[in-house]
């Protein structure tokens, strides 16, 4: 029985560009920029000056509170300047800029014991010191997630191996080519929790990788591998936490509240590599791929290395690009500007020769409610697109908008090509923050 959610929907998914490919490993040169803001909570405080000499996996920058994660240097070099350097958003963010000399000399790593002789609060210390934050892109500070109030009714803790956004193919190479990491690292996660049962859950189009999960973990009796339905989006938090152990969170709960932490594979591959090998997080794998893309594949790629050095170690483009975009095509970012730097949430660079919303003119609902269908936050999203549309936050509030999840199934169905989800996005952004006020 393969385990899913209501709605979702089934886009062409682009992965045979870059799933059978190995990860190849990035060596950059010139110029690495690294924001100090690369996660949720408080920008990191620079400890390097200009002038000074660093190695790599040196802090460079120190966590500025509780929700907050430091910054190292991805390779060895000079810190040229710290100033605002445009970040994949459009947005000027203070960053240390480094000259990478090439050598990539590495300095001493986080100490670390034995695992059995660390306490739980030596484990979450070491993950936090790492740096480690949610690689799926929200970059939530692992150790805060892995500090809930109540430890003890933490009942399951999740692997997101869904990866179900079309194109990516970085977890999937992950699982293939190193699934002892991952199985260890939710290890680790597990030996937090007293009460809690390991879930790896893997949608059912990778059978390769659940095959190996399930030879690794034959004599685990706490870790579950359990097949997900192949659907769109079965990895977002609250339809991969109802789909694997039927419990609900909505839009005002955390997992914790359900009992539930969850990671994805990336960051579980972190939290390992901090804790077993010392280790601070300064790469990641992002895919590299799209119809217009010469060679499209994984890279492990230095944080800071800049997106159009990457898609230049890719080959470059076959042909012009029409839409270039950080992330997946359902809830990636556009980019208008490759000399941004890549950072510790980016996931993938999508090159597509055709934007097809560009070409796609909205015309008036005519109330088909295929949107409702597959929606599967389960609201209404052409009456909260109208809502929207016309600045009615109470009106979207009562229709519960805030339970959204912007996955964009909804502009993905609509036949009168409506900008459901960009306008529902919108007003959430405007709802959340006059709720802060």
């Amino acid at each position: 029985m393969a385990f899913t959610f209501k709605g979702g929907i089934h886009p062409f998914d682009g992965k045979a560009l870059s799933k059978d490919k190995p990860m190849q490993e990035v060596f950059p040169e010139g110029e690495m920029v690294y924001p100090l803001s690369q996660h949720i909570g408080k920008p990191a405080v620079p400890i390097v000056k200009p002038g000074e000499r660093v190695l790599m996996g040196q802090k460079i920058a120190e966590a500025d509170g509780f929700v907050s994660a430091p910054i190292y240097a991805s390779v060895s070099g000079t810190i040229k300047k710290i100033e605002k350097r445009r970040v994949l958003t459009g947005d000027m963010v203070e960053s240390i800029i480094l000259d990478n000399d090439g050598l990539y000399e590495e300095a001493e790593r986080i100490r670390v014991k034995p695992i059995a002789e660390m306490t739980r609060g030596e484990v979450i210390n070491i993950i936090r010191e790492a740096g480690v934050v949610g690689m799926g892109g929200a970059g939530f500070p692992t150790h805060v997630k892995l500090s809930p109030p109540n430890p003890d009714k933490i009942y399951y803790v999740i692997a997101n191996c869904a990866e179900c956004e079309p194109y990516l193919t970085s977890d999937y190479r992950r699982m293939i080519e190193e699934p002892e990491k991952l199985v260890n690292g939710l290890k680790i996660m597990l030996a937090l929790y007293d009460h809690a049962e390991g879930i790896l859950a893997v949608e059912d189009n990778k059978p390769d990788c659940i095959r190996k999960l399930k030879d690794l973990t034959l004599d685990e009796p706490r870790i579950t591998v359990k097949e997900l339905k192949t659907k769109y989006p079965q990895g977002a938090e609250r339809q991969l936490i109802y789909a694997t152990t039927r419990r609900a969170i909505n839009s005002s709960m955390l997992p914790a509240d359900a009992g539930c932490i969850v990671d994805n594979v990336d960051t579980i591959c972190a939290i390992y590599s901090a804790v077993i090998e010392g280790r601070p997080l300064i790469r990641r794998i992002i895919t590299v791929t799209g119809d217009a893309v010469r060679f499209p594949r994984n890279y492990v790629v230095p944080c800071g290395m800049s997106y159009a050095d990457l898609l230049e170690e890719a080959g470059g483009l076959t042909k012009e690009a029409a839409k270039i975009i950080s992330g997946g095509p359902m809830m990636g970012f556009s980019l208008f500007d490759l000399n941004v730097p890549t950072t510790k949430i980016s996931s993938a660079l999508l090159c597509l020769s055709k934007d097809e919303v560009a070409e796609s003119k909205p015309t008036n609902c005519i109330n088909c409610g295929r949107c409702v269908d597959v929606c599967p936050g389960r609201v209404l999203p052409s009456k909260l697109c109208d809502m929207a549309e016309h600045g009615d936050m109470e009106g979207f509030l009562k229709y519960n908008g805030l339970e959204c999840c912007e996955c964009g199934c909804c502009s993905f169905v609509c036949p009168a090509k409506r900008q459901l989800t960009q306008s529902i996005k919108s007003m959430r952004k405007m709802a959340l923050a006059a709720r802060k006020k």
